[in-house]
């Protein structure tokens, strides 16, 4: 079993090994692995009292961030770069809001986003045509599509292509772009989109790495997180609060290209006999550690 999170006065995940490892880090012994580029997508509908996010918990036995509440996504798949039918900006557009150097790079991510999404919540974000999405994802032909693509059996390019469909990159919107602590071992530079649920699509638990899925509005997440009662990573409830303002799904959307996509790392440096731990810009997320221990 991997090791549990230190408990937290709010539900911040938080792994036992980081004070060790930011220690290592800071005495050079500590080499910070490469992050590997990653999507995810807020999957939005609109709700009685406003918009409703898509979450799933992951499950306690994964070793990174079990038990915590997160959104569809996962690594960028090197065929991500395969050429595909585009609907929305092009792919220079893209570049330059994602900070890209690489058009192929930004398709990569926004594919991963979509493909990812399709993977473990069921919904796709393509259509016949560059104004239409699918209404319909169920039956088993879609299930054996989808059980190729989480196998990396079938390509996301492939896949568009035998079913003729287009990518609509233009229903989604760059939100946040995190990336993992240099002390972690585990490291992933991920893109953070919303999206809303397109009309006749419904969500459902698609992934083997989630026990839960829930439709909850930002600011109920939000309390459940700081009351202790949902554990979360910093850039989920991040993302949770921010969306907190907008009274429908299409206002997020229309917001999102004013969104700050600097990249937030975490810093740590030792301060005396403690070390702190500190994500630039997200005070909130400040933790002091002991030498001897945690707090």
């Amino acid at each position: 079993m991997p090791p549990k999170s230190n408990a937290q006065p709010n539900g911040q995940w938080y792994p036992p090994e980081w004070p060790d490892r930011i220690r290592a880090l800071a005495a050079g012994e500590l080499t910070p692995v490469s992050p590997r580029r990653a999507a995810t997508v807020l999957i939005l509908r609109d709700g009685a009292a406003g918009p409703d996010v898509h979450m799933l918990r992951r499950r306690a036995s994964m070793a990174f961030a079990g038990g915590a509440y997160a959104y569809p996504g996962g690594g960028v798949d090197p065929r991500d770069e395969h050429p595909v039918r585009w609907a929305g900006p092009s792919l220079d557009e893209w570049a330059g809001r994602l900070g890209l150097d690489d058009p192929a790079q930004a398709q990569a991510v926004v594919c991963a986003a979509v493909r990812e999404t399709y993977e473990e919540a069921g919904v796709l974000l393509a259509g016949d045509t560059a104004d239409s999405v699918v209404g319909d994802t169920t039956g088993e032909d879609w299930e054996r599509d989808r059980e190729a693509l989480v196998a990396r059996e079938l390509s996301f390019a492939d896949f568009l292509d035998r079913r003729g469909l287009v990518l609509r990159s233009d229903l989604l919107g760059a939100w946040a772009r995190w990336i993992t602590p240099e002390f972690e071992q585990r490291r992933y530079d991920t893109w953070f989109f919303v999206a809303a649920l397109p009309a006749g699509q419904r969500t459902r638990n698609a992934s083997t790495e989630a026990d839960r899925t829930v439709w909850i509005r930002p600011a109920e997440a939000a309390a459940g997180y700081d009351r202790g009662e949902l554990t979360m990573m910093p850039p989920t409830i991040s993302t949770l609060r921010t969306l907190e303002p907008y009274g429908t799904a299409a206002e997020a959307l229309e917001a999102a290209g004013g969104q700050d996509m600097t990249p937030v790392l975490a810093q740590a440096r030792l301060e005396g006999d403690e070390l702190v731990l500190s994500w630039p810009g997200h005070e909130e997320f400040t933790k002091i550690i002991p030498v001897g221990g945690t707090r």
